[in-house]
């Protein structure tokens, strides 16, 4: 054998049996496929799990509530930006420290300390609700009122390794519900109230008028050649012109009155306590005055004018839905009998019946052409 020279047993292929060992330089070992392949497995696994972490945090981040993590021992391992805020800890200071630091609660009523959602999470093994009345203290102790939930964190065999907890303002959740309330009232366009609002203002206008007894007027109003404006300008434009109508007629009213976008370029007008009738004529001259001046709309000068029906309690009717009606039919009258005008509804309106149609999606009937009628 030469000196240097190594040789393998047979069985092995390392190296050929020829190729020298120089001195310095250990022999070279074959990596068997099956241990390679476990190695690439394992990488690809590692490499998964890391984006699948990455997206996680990102995705976390980017939420409006905030959220924090906890493992068995009650220290927190994760908090995203919002919960920085909320808390007044940075991540930097947050992980590794004890919840009951990081995140203490008391009750908003008792002020005694209450237990994190986290701590029952993992004890109970289930997601915890919706707490209400949590008053969290933050890191300079000032107290923020916030609702928050939990929920447990299990590993690959379903055992309980923390938990996750996820809390917001309270503040803003009231803000919402009062925003949700109000939207459900009020008219998305115009910010007038709705049908919904004028009807409960209504009913409540009676009471109080057959117990004071004082009149209550309805004024409809609806504006004339309205359509032709949205078809020619557009609906950008014709929406400014609604909105401008409606500011103008809030301007005409009292504190106590109400102003309703009933639809479409028709309002309804609710005075809630007047003395005469001729109380709610003066208010429909004013108006026709007000609201016939021009317009300046996108750069764009109109003038629109307006049909006003009047109706009266208790002397065209007792009930707030015969009130609504008959205003309606004495708007139709004035804009039957040449517009830009205003009309008391009389019992003899009635007696010829004057059914407004429109044309809606999901008639049963197509309308003939002898049907249509184009009301400007």
């Amino acid at each position: 054998m030469l000196e240097g020279t190594a040789w393998t047993p047979l069985g092995s292929a390392a190296f050929p049996a020829e190729q020298p060992l120089r001195q310095g330089h250990p022999p070279r070992t074959e990596v068997l496929p099956e241990r390679t392949a476990t190695r690439t497995s394992r990488r690809c696994l590692a490499a998964a799990l890391e984006a699948e972490k990455r997206w996680a945090r990102a995705a976390l981040g980017a939420i409006g509530d905030a959220v924090l993590t906890i493992d068995l021992r009650g220290t927190v391992t994760y908090m995203n930006r919002v919960a920085e805020t909320l808390t007044g800890w940075s991540q930097r200071e947050a992980i590794g420290a004890p919840l009951s630091r990081v995140f203490p609660l008391v009750d908003g009523k008792t002020h005694r300390t209450a237990i994190t959602p986290g701590r029952r999470a993992i004890e109970e093994n289930r997601a915890v609700g919706l707490a209400l009345d949590g008053v969290l203290v933050r890191q300079d102790g000032s107290k923020l009122a916030i609702e928050d939930s939990a929920a447990p964190i299990h590993d690959r065999e379903g055992r309980v390794t923390g938990a996750v907890i996820v809390f917001h303002d309270a503040s803003q959740s009231q803000v919402m519900l009062e925003r949700m309330a109000h939207l459900a009232q009020h008219d998305a366009l115009t910010g007038l109230p709705n049908r919904a609002l004028l009807t409960e203002r209504l009913s409540r206008a009676l009471g109080l008028a057959r117990r004071h007894r004082h009149l209550v007027a309805l004024l409809y109003l609806d504006l004339d050649a309205f359509k032709p404006i949205n078809d020619s300008f557009g609906h950008a434009v014709g929406d400014s012109l609604l909105q401008a109508v409606a500011s103008r007629v809030q301007e005409c009213m009292r504190d106590i009155d109400t102003v309703c976008r009933q639809g479409g370029d028709e309002f309804v007008i609710l005075l809630a306590e007047i003395r005469r009738p001729e109380d709610a004529t003066r208010v429909a001259e004013k108006l026709l005055a007000v609201l016939g001046r021009p317009y300046c709309i996108h750069g764009n000068q109109l003038l629109v004018t307006l049909s006003i029906g009047i109706s009266l309690y208790p002397d065209d009717a007792d009930d707030a839905d015969a009130l609504m009606h008959n205003a309606d039919t004495a708007m139709y009258h004035a804009k039957r009998n040449g517009r830009n005008g205003h009309h008391c509804f009389t019992a003899e309106m009635n007696t010829r019946f004057l059914q407004r149609r429109r044309t809606e999606p999901g008639l049963h009937h197509p309308l003939q052409p002898s049907q249509l009628v184009l009301d400007f």
